[in-house]
């Protein structure tokens, strides 16, 4: 019986601070609650007076093995208390091994890709016969050119090139290709796009065909203005 009554609080004492090592250093007064019950109840086993004895023994040293040995997880995020170097995460944060949320991701800067040389090829613009000057159609059909110019930073630079196709003398053709390259200019600065930002206007005539000019459809293709755009 002597030797029940010996060992009896060492295993009682041991499972108390087991249990203890457990729980959160927050705990300690639930330490010391169980503690104070568990050595009121080994002190009765000597003697009813010793168990408020043994009840503040047991409960303060229960407490204080909970504060300095235990260990837990306050704030939930799966990481021990003793390994968090981010205690007090919010609930629902996703942490790493260390209990601390990942680095936010850096921003993606897409890159903005500038043309630096455009052009615009106008083949519907027809004119009067044998003329530089524009049809209600054609003004029609410049205006959405403007609409267009007008977007360009003011740094732009146009360069404007009229062109005909093969039908007469090269000398007729390249005075008619300037003088229509000139008539769009104008009607495009009429719209409002600036005439600073036109550096050339100027006609090649019939000397740069894209298409056969033996056929109906290559002259109709021929028949055009470029607008170059450099930014």
């Amino acid at each position: 019986m002597s030797i029940v009554r010996t060992a009896l609080p060492l295993v009682l004492l041991t499972s108390v601070l087991t249990g203890c090592a457990g729980l959160q250093k927050t705990d300690w007064p639930t330490c010391a609650a169980v503690g104070g019950v568990v050595g009121a109840g080994l002190g009765a086993t000597e003697s009813s007076s010793w168990a408020g004895y043994g009840a503040l023994v047991v409960g303060a040293t229960a407490a204080a093995y909970c504060w300095v040995h235990g260990d837990g997880d306050e704030d939930g995020d799966g990481v021990l208390d003793s390994r968090d170097k981010c205690p007090g995460t919010p609930r629902g944060v996703k942490v790493d091994a260390d209990g601390c949320p990942p680095p936010a991701p850096a921003p993606v800067v897409e890159e903005v890709v500038v043309v630096k040389e455009e052009t615009i090829v106008i083949r519907d613009v027809n004119f009067q016969f044998d003329s530089a000057k524009l049809t209600a159609a054609d003004k029609e059909k410049l205006n959405t050119i403007a609409t267009r110019l007008k977007q360009e930073a003011a740094s732009a630079q146009l360069t404007v090139t009229g062109h005909t196709d093969s039908v007469g003398s090269d000398a007729y053709n390249q005075k008619l290709s300037d003088r229509r390259a000139h008539s769009v200019v104008e009607y495009l600065i009429e719209s409002g796009v600036p005439r600073s930002s036109f550096v050339s206007v100027s006609g090649a005539g019939e000397s740069q065909p894209v298409a056969d000019n033996k056929t109906a459809d290559g002259r109709a293709m021929n028949r055009r203005t470029e607008i170059k755009i450099n930014r």
